[in-house]
This record gives structure tokens, sequence and C-alpha cells, in this order.
């Protein structure tokens, strides 16, 4: 446990979501000799239910919670989504969250606080000594949320305590029962928190009415196959919803948001080798040379074996393997095995892919 000269226990703030992961940490936290507060941040205008849950949690644990209305600062994170889509891009709008906001605007607070200390609820670890503290996968690789954490600044790691990283699911619940946290019954959302009911093409028509807009959805060699109504609506490797009749499988293969156009192929034609990445937040001091590493091009991906070589500001990695739908707009994570640990070594944004 982590504790000043002369036994005093190091303070805490634990970003409270409403939900059992976060406040399950809050409570092995005070467990533990940990002296915690609690914040919870307003990103849209349907928090009131999740903030109410925080303050029941706050109240039950006896500590004190903050509440931010971060709604202003939170719009960067929408212009980023909506923006994406205009590029023919597909954003992933929780990593860019956590960078800035979770990690960065809350971080700020819990220093502004006192603490010297930040926790979540992420099912991910943070190991090691000094100069060596790393970014890991979650002991239990199903609900592992690395992936999502990849991007945060790396001197944040020495001061971040996780403690679902250690848990599977089912554990969080038992243990928020255990603590007599009405949380421990809570549904997971599976929501991104700022699109009512999930319906992210209503959001965008709303905000950028010109995504609205017929084209062709074309095959490799160019030939109309039918007409859509926004790219916007589509993702590499979508393969259902795409409008057309094929007789055979046919997935998204390209978007190209300034022609317009869709284009389908069949699945050999959605297989990449060789994906490009921008943006690298490196977890490491930068490798001088390429290294081998499992890439994760997805939140649910289980990674692939690659190469992987920093050029300038940017990464190439190569596959072993073509791999299924690698898309511009989401993030490459890349790991590299430490005995039975997978620790994040580095990430960046998918800008090209190719076949070969």
């Amino acid at each position: 446990m982590k504790e000043h000269a002369g036994g005093k226990k190091a303070k805490v703030v634990v970003a409270l979501s409403g939900g059992v992961d976060s406040s399950t940490s809050a409570a092995i936290l005070l467990e533990r000799g940990f002296d915690c507060a609690g914040v919870f941040m307003i990103t849209n205008d349907r928090a009131h239910h999740a903030q109410r849950d925080a303050e029941e949690v706050a109240r039950r644990l006896g500590i004190e919670l903050d509440v931010l209305d971060l709604r202003n600062a939170f719009e960067r994170i929408i212009e980023y989504f909506c923006g994406e889509y205009r590029k023919g891009r597909t954003p992933n709008p929780c990593v860019l969250c956590n960078r800035l906001i979770k990690f960065g605007r809350l971080w700020a607070h819990a220093k502004d606080r006192g603490a010297e200390l930040f926790s979540t609820g992420h099912y991910a670890r943070v190991l090691g000594p000094g100069d060596e503290i790393g970014l890991y996968e979650a002991a239990c690789g199903a609900k592992d949320q690395s992936y999502v954490l990849s991007m945060i600044n790396r001197n944040v790691l020495g001061h971040l305590v996780l403690p679902m990283g250690d848990y599977s699911k089912e554990q969080t619940r038992e243990m928020a029962k255990w603590f007599g946290l009405e949380t421990a019954e809570k549904r997971d959302s599976q929501e991104i928190c700022f699109i009512p009911d999930d319906d992210y093409i209503a959001l965008l028509e709303q905000r950028c009415p010109e995504l609205s807009r017929k084209g062709n959805i074309v095959d490799s060699n160019g030939k109309v196959l039918g007409e859509h109504n926004g790219v916007h609506r589509f993702t590499i490797g979508q393969r259902k919803g795409l409008g057309v009749a094929m007789g055979k499988p046919y997935y998204v293969t390209r978007i190209d948001a300034e022609d317009n156009t869709i284009t389908l192929g069949p699945k050999e034609e959605v297989m990449h080798r060789k994906l490009w990445a921008g943006g690298i937040n490196w977890l490491i001091d930068r490798p001088k040379s390429a290294f081998r590493a499992k890439v994760k091009i997805r939140y649910n991906s289980p990674g692939a074996a690659a190469t992987v070589m920093a050029r300038g500001e940017g990464v190439v990695a190569e596959f072993d393997e073509p791999n299924l739908a690698v898309t511009p707009g989401q993030l490459s994570v890349f790991y590299v095995g430490e005995g039975d640990k997978s620790r994040v070594v580095g990430a960046g944004w998918i800008d090209k892919t190719a076949r070969e």
C-alpha cells in the first residue's frame, strides 16, 4: 500500500461513474486504508441517473463526492467523433475521452484536491516499480480494458490505482454485494455515453446534416451496385445492411468521403496484412528497432502477431497473417509479452492499410 512517511495512507480520488466497477474500486481502496474521495463528471444532458447512483455510492461509503460539469470540455470529443465520420473514418471516442477527460481533466482535479493517486473502475493493471511502471492487460482477459487506456499520458501511470484489474466481472459483483452497494446488480451500459438510445446515425445527422447525401455503392472495378444515403452509415468490414444483394457475402472494403462512394468486395478484399498508424503514444521509450508484438485493432480484438516498426512520428505493423477489416480511425495497440503478462507498449490511430 502506498503511504506517506509516518504511516499516513495516500489520498486517492476515485472517478465514480455510478456503475458497479468504479463503486467497488472505491470500496476496495477504503478497505485497504486509503484516504478516498470521489468525483463524478457530467458529460451530457442525460447524466442525472448516473449522478444519482454515484451520490448514493459516496453516501454509502462515507466519502466526499465532487460533481464536475464537463459538458463544454466534452464538446471536443463530440467534434472529433463527427469529424472522423466526415473523413470516412470510424472513430473511437472512449479512447480520446480517457486521454483528455478522465485521465486529463479528472486527474488534474484530483491533484488540485491534494491527491497523489487516481483510480477508476477499468479492468487493467498498472505494475512495476518507479520508472519501470507499465500498463498491462487485466488478469481476466475477457473483460480487459487496457485497449481503451493505451492513449493516456505515460506520466500518469505512476499515479494510477486500478483495483479491478485483478478480478473478473463476476467477482466484482460478488464484492459489491458484500460491501452492500446497490450497484451490484446494475446492468453494464453498452452505449456511448453521449449518444441517446445508441443511435449514432441520428446524432450525426442532427449535428452534421451534410453527411446525409446519396452516393454510389460500387465494386472494386468501379461498377455501380446500388445507392447509399450517407457514408456515415458504413464501416470497413461491414457485411449486413449494405442495401444491395450480391448472392454471396460482400463487405465494405473502402469508404471515400470525398467522392461519397462506398466500395464493396468479397472477404479477401477486406483482409489486410499491413497498417500504418499515426498520433503514436508510447508507454515505453520509443523503440529504435523493429519488435514483435500482439496488435489489437479494435476493442474486442484478441490481437494478432505482427512485426512493429517505429517510423518517424508513426508506426508500421505487418501481420504474420492477413487480418480482417483493419479500419482507419480505429486504434492499433501494441502488446509485448512479459512472462505470463501482456504489457501495452504503445498505440496509434490507424491511418491506412494494405492487403500485401
